[in-house]
């Protein structure tokens, strides 16, 4: 077993106008070559420490994270005070919530997020009067609940006082006016935005407790709907947030009987948050991963909400249900050697659940490492709890999307499939002749029906081998030969090159 170990971590802090960015509160990183054991062992004796890149190719922005999360919320607006350019990715915002609220029934949503629209003027002049104006045409056109207002490098660096303003509008509007402080140079982390964002809806919605209910806080993506029928096996509601949920909802969430993450990497600081502030208590267990993982993750689960017994009742069922189907997956992919490139605890997670199946990790990209979690508790360490109950896994990296190091990776060693998290990820493997797919719901893989899920969408990746050889020869790669005849750490600082 994983010892359990409280680690020390700055108490949550919601008075504080922004939250402590990851590098300095969790001690993560972006950047680590080596084993999946090397890795946890560095993080969990508090020596893991970042490396530089003397290049990157591209990276991820912390602003956008924080928006992701708060342009799915029913009821409120959304200011981007940035310039235009960063609003670029509000149309896929606005395409994937109106896709996932139809599963919830609701086909009339239209996203209601803005932009400050900052010109060059504006950053010589200051652009909050601009902000103030624009808030106040939304608010007469939109009436919402509330708004939030996202900040960016250009409001940042110019030095505008957006928490000033946000409180002058919030008197003046008689709603909630809450800041989001993201800009995208604040932290090498974009899940730093993730933090951000949850601790504007904690500062400007969440309210105490009246009275606890029998709903279970699930702090997803925009995933399916997979919770519902355990939780009402189990005489619980699921409540799924933040996107999705509505103002009032959200209101509430410190009622609620419990906090299930489906991603460590984006609820960390709202669960620990919880259940710090609210006594709401948080499944502290590594998500349910493959079946050693579920069960595990099962069993916390009834202890939480004090359903021991028919916690047991369900696990036994499942297994039985489910094992007829899954040894004939593992036979079918014994020896079948995988590669996987996601997000951290998602990569941590799915190296549990292809183990499972009886394939071989050859290795893995994940995209920064979090040496702890904010709830301090090392049985959330999905890492650690693969390598207990699976072994060591080699190849294993911290690489911020850095496609040049994951296709230097790949041309070196023996992949049967890639699976990927994210969908830029997936055409490298393609070209090069690897069956890929992109894991685009977060839930797919989750308990023991995800294990199936998987099991069948990897057979059918499988399949595609003569489409992706035929595809390799006709693509053209934008890396040199020398470049492919590197050490992967050519471009970290203190690595070195043939």
């Amino acid at each position: 077993m994983v010892q359990t170990v409280k680690t020390k971590v700055p108490a949550i802090n919601i008075e504080l106008p922004e939250v402590t960015i990851r590098e300095v509160r969790l001690g993560s990183v972006t950047n680590f070559s080596g084993t999946a054991a090397e890795l946890v062992e560095l993080s969990q004796c508090g020596t893991l420490k970042d490396k530089g890149r003397a290049f990157s190719q591209s990276t991820g922005c912390g602003s956008g994270n924080a928006f992701c999360q708060l342009s799915g919320i029913r009821g409120v607006v959304v200011i981007n005070h940035a310039p235009i350019g960063c609003a670029s990715d509000f149309q896929s915002f606005d395409f994937i919530n109106r896709v996932g609220l139809s599963d919830f029934g609701i086909t009339d949503y239209n996203g209601r997020f803005y932009s400050t629209d900052l010109l060059e003027k504006n950053t010589i002049f200051g652009g909050i009067e601009k902000l103030k104006e624009a808030a106040r045409e939304i608010f007469a056109r939109e009436k919402p609940k509330a708004i939030f207002i996202t900040t960016s490098c250009a409001s940042g660096i110019i030095g505008d006082d957006v928490g000033a303003a946000a409180d002058e509008l919030s008197r003046e509007f008689g709603i909630p006016v809450t800041p989001c402080i993201c800009e995208g140079f604040r932290s090498k982390l974009w899940t730093s935005g993730f933090d951000a964002a949850f601790h504007s809806v904690l500062k400007g919605i969440v309210k105490p407790t009246r009275k606890k209910t029998n709903k279970v806080n699930i702090i997803n993506f925009w995933g399916s709907r997979i919770f519902d029928d355990l939780l009402n096996e189990l005489g619980y509601e699921a409540q799924y947030i933040v996107p999705y949920a509505t103002y009032e909802e959200l209101e509430y969430i410190s009622e609620a009987a419990a906090t299930i993450q489906i991603c460590s990497t984006l609820g960390s600081y709202l669960g620990a948050a919880l259940e710090q502030l609210y006594g709401v208590p948080e499944i502290k267990f590594a998500p349910a991963f493959g079946i050693k993982g579920t069960d595990r993750w099962m069993r916390e689960l009834g202890r939480v909400l004090d359903r021991e017994e028919q916690v047991e009742e369900i696990i036994e069922r499942r297994h039985r249900e489910i094992e007829p189907k899954l040894n004939e997956y593992r036979e079918k992919l014994s020896g079948k050697r995988a590669y996987v490139t996601a997000g951290a605890a998602f990569g941590h997670s799915l190296s549990s659940l292809i183990q499972d199946l009886g394939m071989t990790l050859v290795g893995a990209s994940v995209y920064h490492h979090d040496a702890f979690y904010d709830n301090g508790n090392t049985e959330s360490d999905a890492l650690a709890n693969t390598v207990e109950m699976y072994g060591n896994i080699p190849n294993y990296r911290v690489c911020n999307k850095q496609i040049f190091e994951i296709v230097n990776v790949l041309n070196k060693i023996d992949v049967d499939i890639l699976i990927a998290r994210h969908p830029g990820i997936v055409v490298w493997g393609a070209k090069l002749g690897l069956p890929t797919f992109i894991m685009d719901d977060e839930q797919f893989a989750f308990g023991y029906k995800g294990i199936l899920n998987y099991a069948e969408k990897i057979l059918e990746t499988l399949d595609t081998i003569e489409f992706t050889k035929n595809l390799q020869k006709h693509a053209r790669m934008p890396y040199t030969k020398w470049w492919l005849e590197q050490s992967v750490d050519t471009f970290t600082i203190g690595g070195g090159s043939k």
